[in-house]
């Protein structure tokens, strides 16, 4: 699968075609989208103005699923959304500065990636602008894979690190990750934003498209930029799992602990006040429970 757009479906045979296909009636309600792997009938010749159907859609080995933010949430409240499947890996993109790193988004995608038991990947931009250590001090704990990347050098630590693979890219707007990408599929012209005065970046790739990557041995996922990465889909369970360097801890606690420290006896809090956690991940953990029952979070 390649791109979605407005019911059409432009999918990649693997031997150089790309065949734009429809959805088949006997698919039913099964939806499709970027990262399925479908079976064609009809004319897949990939000739321009040719149309094959999708009439089967094979299982899916993971599902990276986001709950709409505030601003894409219809009157009917904010609904779960699938972004891509099969993916293996996904990477947070994240600039140094010029807007500065937002740990709240890095927790919320951390927490995303865990949940679809997908691989995360910190990916660093604008390193030779600003240093990496106050934010990989921070996830420290987690021993998080993570990559520089500086627009005067290669990005061959990225590369490698995609080779292989399918992997999907998130990011909030102005980030450089339309840059990156361009940077690994030449080809791909995404369209590139500037970052405004208040530090916030403009809104750049419309749409989720998969791209192979040029030496034949890869995809990635590119995604629109994001304001925020929504998790009202995911349960308290789930997003404590997210923190694995505070599960452990929770075994502490008595039974039925919500966690949010209201008890006074949560052994979350437990583990911060023996120096065993950063008290700063515990405060974002609890965050994200609060903006599970639709408080906003302000680091996000």
């Amino acid at each position: 699968m390649v791109a979605v757009d407005r019911g059409r479906y432009t999918t990649d045979l693997g031997d150089g075609r790309r065949v734009v296909a429809m959805r088949a009636r006997e698919l039913g309600r099964h939806g499709v989208v970027v990262g399925d792997r479908v079976s064609l009938v009809g004319d897949v010749s990939g000739d321009p103005g040719s149309l094959a159907r999708i009439v089967r859609v094979a299982d899916r080995t993971s599902v990276l699923r986001r709950t709409a933010d505030d601003e894409e949430a219809t009157v009917d409240g904010r609904g779960e959304r699938i972004a891509v499947v099969n993916a293996e890996q996904l990477v947070i993109v994240s600039s140094l500065t010029d807007p500065p790193p937002r740990t709240g988004f890095i927790d919320r995608c951390l927490v995303a990636a865990y949940d679809a038991e997908i691989e995360p990947l910190l990916c660093l931009t604008k390193a030779d602008l600003a240093g990496p250590e106050e934010i990989l001090g921070y996830y420290a704990e987690l021993d998080l894979p993570h990559v520089l990347c500086r627009p005067d050098e290669p990005i061959d630590a990225l590369r490698a690190r995609l080779t292989g693979r399918l992997s999907v890219f998130f990011g909030q707007s102005g980030v450089g990750k339309s840059t990156l990408v361009n940077r690994l599929v030449p080809d791909a012209l995404r369209a590139v934003g500037t970052v405004s005065a208040a530090g916030k970046g403009r809104h750049t790739s419309a749409s989720v498209v998969a791209l192979p990557l040029p030496e034949g041995d890869g995809w990635i996922i590119d995604t629109p930029g994001v304001r925020s990465f929504g998790l009202a889909h995911v349960s308290a369970d789930s997003l404590l799992h997210g923190f694995p360097d505070l599960v452990e801890a929770s075994t502490n606690c008595l039974p039925n602990c919500d966690h949010t420290g209201a008890s006074g006896t949560c052994g979350l809090d437990a583990l911060v006040a023996a120096g065993g956690a950063d008290p700063r991940r515990l405060a974002s953990f609890r965050r994200l429970l609060a903006s599970r029952a639709g408080e906003p979070d302000p680091a996000s």
